[in-house]
């Protein structure tokens, strides 16, 4: 069965987007987005939000830039056919190998992990993670901790009152700011 991953950068006091809905601290070094592509490597579709999903359409037409390095180009190469499932109210038309979510969290996460498929099955965004935290759906957390302090916004953990008990599975420095933490939630 698949697994559902959650995966993003995090600020050291907990947050993916700072009060002011800044998160360029996040700009990946080198290091750190050449690890970006091994991770993206054990997807097999991702689930995303309205805001995600607009954040990362830069990444359909990314490759015509001539500028753009070859870690870039390979990122682009992998997103791009990456099966995406985006839950939106607002939005009336996706594009690339997005569709929206057919149903709602619990069915969605269900019939991908019913059907066959390689790779783990990634949540993006922070609300998007909250609900599947809250419904238990998520396997792994994973966080890249960059040292800064953002003061509040958009937290990377749900906060609700459920305990999660979780296992370290990896710890690892990715650059000399960077440090990648991943834990499975013990069942």
């Amino acid at each position: 069965m698949r697994s559902v991953m959650y995966s993003m950068a995090v600020s050291l006091d907990g947050y993916v987007i700072g009060p002011d809905g800044d998160f360029n601290w996040t700009a990946p070094d080198d290091e750190v987005f050449r690890f970006s592509i091994g991770e993206i490597q054990e997807v097999g579709v991702h689930l995303m939000g309205r805001r995600l999903y607009e954040t990362m359409l830069y990444w359909e037409t990314a490759a015509q830039d001539p500028s753009l390095d070859a870690d870039r180009r390979t990122w682009a190469a992998l997103w791009n056919p990456l099966p995406k499932v985006v839950f939106s109210r607002t939005l009336t038309s996706v594009r690339g190998h997005a569709r929206f979510a057919s149903g709602g969290l619990v069915e969605e996460i269900g019939r991908l992990r019913a059907e066959p498929g390689e790779g783990a099955i990634a949540i993006g965004g922070a609300a998007l993670a909250a609900q599947a935290a809250e419904l238990d759906l998520i396997d792994e957390y994973r966080a890249r901790v960059y040292p800064v302090l953002v003061g509040g916004g958009v937290p990377f953990f749900p906060r609700h009152e459920r305990r999660v008990d979780l296992e370290l599975v990896e710890t690892r420095a990715l650059s000399p700011r960077v440090v990648y933490l991943r834990h499975r939630v013990k069942r």
